[in-house]
Order: structure tokens, then C-alpha cells, then sequence
């Protein structure tokens, strides 16, 4: 008899633990399932809770939120990157600052985080950091046209700087990098930008696919009758 009862109870609790695994699991794309979940099953629920408080008006309670989430999932960026916001929210600048430079090392795919450090590395004058940063955002599709160009202008308007230097090694140092460059980089970066990166990523032993640069100085042509005649250099060499 004993033996049946401990048996029913371990099922029971068995069944409550799934049904509270699945209530987290619900809460990323529901919510309001969030506060149905129990505390000590709390992941998916948290990052939920701790978004409610980062936009309520009681910082102190989005700091307790984000801590027990990044508690929870300690190796994503997102987590880190809320508990940034929190912690600046609350006027601990200095932990933030920290935090999101950590969130932005682990995850370059968290668009908040590497916008941040993308500001960040403005302020601090860092062209270098800067230009990672904003490729980071470049290649990702969901990020905004007027985002880019606004950065776009404000850290690549010298084809010879560091920016741009550091945008041509990066382009330079993987094929994969090329196409996005020249498709998107016409939307968002300076004309003679663009130009000075394609010169100096050749240079540096990049080889494009022909079609698409063709296609890439055409239409800087038609953006600047002044193009650089090293573009077509470029052309003639590798096509």
C-alpha cells in the first residue's frame, strides 16, 4: 500500500514538474504564461518578467529581474545586455558599461548590444572597435537601412581612415563577407567609401565575384562622376 502511494506521489510530481517546464517553455512565445510558472522553473518565464520590469518604472525591481535571469541563463548575451540596461537604469553606469561590453563579446548576433558598443567605441574615439561593431549590424538582415546610414556617415566618411581601413581587412579576410558588402554597403555607406574599401580590400589579395563589382561600380558611377578610377583598375585585373 505504502509502496502504490509513494509510486502515485512520484507521478504526481513528475507530471508537475512537465506541466511546469512546458508552462516556460510557452511563456517565450505567450507571455502571459510567465507568471503561471513557478519560480524555481523560471528561464524562458524570466527573460520574460525581467522585460516587463526593464519597462515598468521601479528600477530597483528590474535589477532584482535581470540578476536572478542572467542567475538562470548566465552564457546568452541577451540576459547580460538586460541587466546592463538595469543596472544603468538604477545609476550604476560603471557596472553597465561592463556588462554590456561582456554581452557584447559573447553574442555578436544581439543587435542592442552591439549597438551599444558601437556607440561606445564612437564616443571613445575607437575607429576600430567601431567598424567591427557596425559590421556586425551590416550583416544582419533585421538591421535598419537608416540605422547603418546614420553610423555609415558618421564613422566612414574618410575613404583613407581607420573605419575604413578596418572595414576593407575585414571584407578582405573572408568571401563571405563580399557579397553583403557590395549589395548592401550601396545603401547604407558614403559612395567614396565603398570605393576605397573595394581598392584596398583588392589589394590586400580579395578577389569579388566579377558580376556584382561590375554591377557595384556602375552604379557608383552613377552616385559620383568623380568615381575612382582604381575601381575599374580593380575590374580589369580580376575580371
Amino acid at each position: 500500500m505504502m509502496g502504490r502511494l509513494v509510486w502515485f506521489m512520484s507521478l504526481a510530481l513528475l507530471a508537475a514538474l512537465t506541466i511546469s517546464v512546458q508552462l516556460d517553455r510557452q511563456s517565450a512565445i505567450a507571455p502571459h504564461f510567465a507568471d503561471l510558472t513557478p519560480e524555481p522553473v523560471r528561464s524562458f518565464a524570466q527573460a520574460q518578467i525581467a522585460a516587463r520590469a526593464l519597462a515598468g518604472e521601479d528600477p530597483q525591481e528590474a535589477l532584482q529581474e535581470t540578476r536572478k535571469l542572467v542567475a538562470r541563463r548566465p552564457l546568452p548575451a541577451e540576459p547580460l545586455r538586460m541587466l546592463a540596461q538595469a543596472q544603468i537604469q538604477s545609476g550604476q553606469s560603471s557596472e553597465g558599461l561592463t556588462t554590456i561590453q561582456i554581452a557584447a563579446q559573447r553574442g555578436w548576433r544581439d543587435p542592442a548590444a552591439q549597438e551599444a558598443m558601437l556607440r561606445v567605441a564612437i564616443a571613445a574615439g575607437d575607429e576600430r572597435e567601431a567598424a567591427r561593431r557596425y559590421v556586425a549590424l551590416l550583416v544582419r538582415r533585421g538591421t535598419s537601412d537608416d540605422l547603418l546610414q546614420e553610423f555609415g556617415e558618421i564613422l566612414f566618411s574618410n575613404s583613407h581612415g581607420l573605419a575604413t581601413q578596418t572595414l576593407a581587412g575585414i571584407v578582405a579576410s573572408s568571401d563571405r563577407w563580399r557579397p553583403v558588402f557590395l549589395r548592401r554597403g550601396m545603401r547604407v555607406l558614403p559612395a567614396t567609401s565603398i570605393a576605397g574599401v573595394i581598392a584596398q580590400s583588392a589589394e590586400a589579395g580579395a578577389a569579388f565575384d566579377c558580376a556584382l563589382l561590375r554591377q557595384t561600380v556602375q552604379a557608383l558611377e552613377r552616385m559620383d562622376k568623380q568615381a575612382h578610377p582604381e575601381l575599374h583598375e580593380v575590374v580589369r585585373i580580376q575580371c
